[in-house]
C-alpha cells in the first residue's frame, strides 16, 4: 500500500513553500518522501521533482499553439492529464513501491477542487492503484484579518471536502507573518456565534440573514478546522505530518523491531 497527499488551496496559500519544507525536514529525520510537481505552469522549484506533469504537458506550450489563456490553458491541461491517468500517470507510479509517500504539489486554480471533476477522477486513480490519500488543504493566515475573507476560505475547504470525499487536513500556512497569534485562536476552531457577530460587524444590516446563514453552515458541519504551521519550528512541522499520517494509517502496519539488549552468556 502506498500513501500519498494532495496539497491544495488558494493560489498564494504556499503549497510549494510547504512541500519544500515538507521535504527538508523528512530529510533531517531520514525519512523518505517524493514529491511530484502537478502545476503545468510551475518554473522553480526548491525540491527534488519526482514527476512533473510538465513532462506530459506544460501551459507554455498550450497557450501557444492553442492561443488560450492562462487559467483556460492550464484546465485544458489539468483535463489532458484526467485523459491520461491510464497510460502516462500509471507508468510512472511503477516506479515506486508499495509503501512509497508521494506529496502532490497542486495549481491553485479553485475550480480544480470545488466543482470540476479532474482531481477527483485523479485520486480515485491513486485509490485503485492501492494509496491511501490525505487532502492537506492550506490557507494563508492572512485571511484571518478579514472574516469574509476567512468564510470564503472555510466554504471553499468545505466544499473541496464534499467533492473529494477523502481525510482532509487543513492547514493555516504562514504563520510566521502574524504579529498577534491570539488574534487568531477563535478561528482554528471556528464558532458560528462568533463568525456572525464579525461578519455582522463588518457587513450591512441587510445581509443579516446571509450572514447567519454561512455561518450555521460552518457550524452545521462542524469538519473546518485549521492547524497553524509555523515553518520556522522543526515541531509545528512535525505535527503537522503526525497528524496526516495518522489520517492515511502510516506506519501502522510497520513491523515492530525488537532488539535484545541482554549480554550474551560465556561458555
Amino acid at each position: 500500500m502506498g500513501y500519498a497527499q494532495l496539497v491544495i488551496g488558494p493560489a498564494g496559500s504556499g503549497k510549494s513553500t510547504y512541500c519544500s519544507s515538507l521535504y527538508q525536514h523528512c530529510e533531517t529525520v531520514r525519512r523518505t518522501v517524493h514529491v511530484v510537481n502537478l502545476d503545468p505552469a510551475a518554473e522553480n522549484f526548491n525540491y527534488p521533482v519526482a514527476m512533473d506533469i510538465r513532462e506530459l504537458i506544460s501551459l507554455d506550450d498550450v497557450m501557444e499553439e492553442l492561443g488560450l489563456g492562462p487559467n483556460g490553458g492550464l484546465m485544458y491541461c489539468m483535463e489532458h492529464l484526467e485523459d491520461s491517468l491510464d497510460d502516462w500517470l500509471s507508468e510512472e507510479l511503477e516506479n515506486y513501491l508499495d509503501d512509497d509517500y508521494l506529496v502532490f504539489d497542486c495549481p491553485g486554480q479553485i475550480e480544480l477542487f470545488t466543482h470540476v471533476p479532474v482531481l477527483r477522477n485523479f485520486v480515485e486513480h491513486l485509490k485503485r492503484k492501492n494509496f491511501n490519500v490525505c487532502v492537506v488543504y492550506l490557507l494563508d493566515s492572512q485571511f484571518m484579518t478579514d472574516v469574509a475573507k476567512y468564510i470564503s476560505g472555510c466554504l471553499a475547504s468545505l466544499s473541496a471536502m464534499v467533492q473529494l470525499e477523502l481525510p482532509h487536513v487543513n492547514i493555516l500556512t504562514k504563520m510566521d507573518l502574524v504579529k498577534n497569534k491570539k488574534d487568531i485562536e477563535d478561528y482554528l476552531n471556528p464558532e458560528a456565534s462568533i463568525l456572525l457577530s464579525d461578519l455582522n460587524q463588518h457587513m450591512a444590516p441587510q445581509f443579516a440573514e446571509l450572514n447567519k446563514a454561512l455561518a450555521q453552515l460552518v457550524d452545521d458541519f462542524s469538519m473546518v478546522n485549521f492547524i497553524p504551521l509555523d515553518l520556522r519550528k522543526e515541531s509545528s512541522i512535525q505535527y503537522v505530518l503526525s497528524v496526516i499520517d495518522n489520517c492515511i494509517q502510516y506506519g501502522e502496519d510497520a513491523d515492530v523491531k525488537v532488539r535484545d539488549f541482554d549480554p550474551e552468556e560465556d561458555d
